[in-house]
């Protein structure tokens, strides 16, 4: 099997991208964070403690999208060129909905860093609730679309 992230000797490497061609590269992920009745009425009213725990969350997500690389390990560094990050109160289902959209030319995609900003957001989440509940959830953490480069476009099927 041919492993792209492996040099001769076996040993892990960052893939040598210096011979792409830089394209406009979009990718959008969601998270959702669930929450019970109680720790709701209290974001939205701005009960928390902490703070906004959206706009916090908001911020946190665009700077872990930005961090990326000094995170995930084989990722390349990229000079981002916008990162929107939205999270939304969701009362019948008791969650926080996360998407961030971020953007780049580049020679490689942002599909990770769009994922990390929302794992950073909903971590943020998770912190600024903590201490009125412990039982909170993170999940479905997905891709949703992707667009550039020469695998072409994605889109999530639910």
């Amino acid at each position: 099997m041919d492993f792209t992230h492996f040099n001769d000797q076996g040993h892990a490497t960052m893939v040598d991208v210096s011979e792409k061609g830089e394209s406009q590269r979009t990718a959008v992920a969601e998270g959702w964070v669930y929450v019970s009745r109680t720790t709701v009425d209290l974001i939205k009213t701005g009960g928390i403690k902490k703070g906004d725990v959206l706009t916090v969350a908001q911020i946190a997500g665009i700077i872990g999208a930005k961090r990326t690389p000094d995170l995930i390990p084989m990722c390349h560094p990229l000079i981002l060129t916008g990162v929107d990050l939205s999270l939304s109160v969701v009362e019948e289902l008791n969650a926080v909905r996360i998407e961030a959209t971020v953007k780049t030319k580049a020679v490689t995609g942002v599909e990770m860093e769009a994922l990390t900003a929302v794992s950073v957001a909903a971590l943020t989440v998770y912190d600024m609730c903590k201490a009125v509940q412990k039982d909170i959830r993170i999940a479905d953490i997905r891709l949703l679309h992707k667009s550039g480069g020469v695998h072409g476009d994605y889109n999530a099927v639910d």
